[in-house]
């Protein structure tokens, strides 16, 4: 397959479907499979993994659009319109920041990840401070930085491993060409 193929309309189109399945099966898996720390919403974001690598492949555009289809499906067919809000207000933080930092060139796949971590958490954070209309839900904010930081670091790792192994990214560069 030649480049022109891969940087094509139709490419582009496959492959973002592709992954929004793909995060779209980590969701359900992780689901199955419930991280129990004895704390509530800690999870280790699997699908974050596929939006991560679609920035660098695809570029924000798909990226966003991947993590909203895996957000709205996820909730229509595993969830409630509730935990759709938590998975909004999370989803699209991490996204920003991430895209962000992506664009600045200055992190790597996996200080990428860690800001997504760490500020998907913050998200769902301020969503629940609003919906119980207290701050005080905010003592899990160490908590819950420890935890997005270390899933972070984890899924950073293994994009980075994956898109080098698929030759998305090479040493030194973050824009995803090759």
């Amino acid at each position: 397959m030649t480049d022109g193929i891969r940087s094509g309309q139709a490419y582009r189109t496959t492959l973002s479907a592709m992954m929004t399945s793909l995060a779209l099966i980590f969701s359900y898996v992780e689901m199955l499979m419930p991280l129990n720390l004895g704390i509530p919403g800690i999870k280790l974001g699997l699908a974050n993994l596929v939006v991560l690598m679609a920035i660098y492949r695809l570029g924000g555009g798909y990226g966003f659009a991947i993590d909203l289809a895996r957000i709205f499906l996820s909730a229509l067919l595993f969830g409630n319109v509730s935990a759709m809000l938590y998975s909004l207000a999370g989803g699209i933080l991490s996204f920003a920041v991430m895209y962000l930092l992506y664009r600045t060139k200055l992190f790597s796949p996996i200080g990428v990840s860690l800001a997504g971590g760490v500020t998907h958490n913050i998200g769902q954070l301020t969503v629940a401070a609003l919906v119980t209309e207290t701050g005080k839900i905010f003592i899990y904010l160490p908590v819950l930085m420890t935890a997005g930081f270390v899933t972070g670091a984890i899924l950073g790792v293994l994009a980075a491993l994956i898109m080098k192994r698929m030759k998305w990214i090479t040493a030194g560069s973050g824009d995803g060409t090759r």
